[in-house]
């Protein structure tokens, strides 16, 4: 089984959505977009190019494959190439077809169909944007690792990574990098069920008797 590789730049407060520029997802009436732009050095530029050297195909959501389809076919930068020729598999109930080249649409079942792709011989699937779709693959623990490019800014609303779809989980971080503009690179996978402890008294006092008691009470 193939891992399924959800690769998201992110704020501080959680925030995926339009990094890339003002144009790219106003939805809701978010003004921010193009957040990440001022933050990219020699070092990021070199880890985004080794990710996109290595073998994979890209899943996404409709909004993120039209932003995508729209710029990548016409465009010159380093990876178009890489992106052009891999194969893409699009989640979407709206979309009647997709044209970029190597794409194909994904209608009906999502969750089997995702579950099916995994299941095949073939290179990592890799999810990129797409923020409604990654938490219907979070809701299904369908992600198996995650790479976080955590920028050090701070928006207060948008489009979030770990939304309503989000299960309980531990995370491994598996490596990390920081660049030269506080932009934080991590890798985690996923590292089973969440478990819990306490550090309270095992033979609490009376006071604290008294505030779990007001606790139950509001609750």
């Amino acid at each position: 089984m193939r891992k399924l590789i959800v690769s998201t730049f992110l704020t501080q407060d959680g925030i995926m959505q339009a990094p890339g520029g003002p144009e790219e997802d106003p939805t809701g009436g978010f003004r921010y977009g193009g957040w990440s732009v001022n933050y990219w050095d020699d070092m990021m530029g070199q880890v985004m190019g080794e990710a996109m050297a290595k073998p994979s195909e890209l899943l996404l959501g409709r909004k993120t494959y039209e932003i995508f389809a729209a710029y990548w076919p016409y465009s010159k930068d380093p990876g178009a190439d890489v992106l052009n020729r891999a194969k893409k598999y699009v989640a979407s109930n709206t979309l009647k077809q997709v044209d970029w080249q190597n794409s194909t649409l994904i209608k009906g079942d999502v969750v089997k169909a995702i579950t099916d792709l995994k299941r095949q011989d073939g290179p990592d699937l890799q999810v990129q944007g797409s923020s409604n779709l990654i938490q219907t693959l979070l809701k299904h623990s369908l992600v198996d690792e995650f790479w976080l490019w955590v920028f050090p800014v701070t928006i207060g609303h948008g489009k979030r990574l770990f939304g309503e779809g989000t299960q309980p989980m531990n995370l491994k971080l598996t490596d990390s990098k920081v660049s030269s503009t506080g932009v934080i690179i991590a890798t985690y996978e996923q590292g089973g069920e969440l478990k819990t402890g306490s550090f309270a008294l095992d033979n609490p006092t009376d006071a604290e008797r008294a505030r779990r008691k007001r606790l139950a009470e509001e609750s």
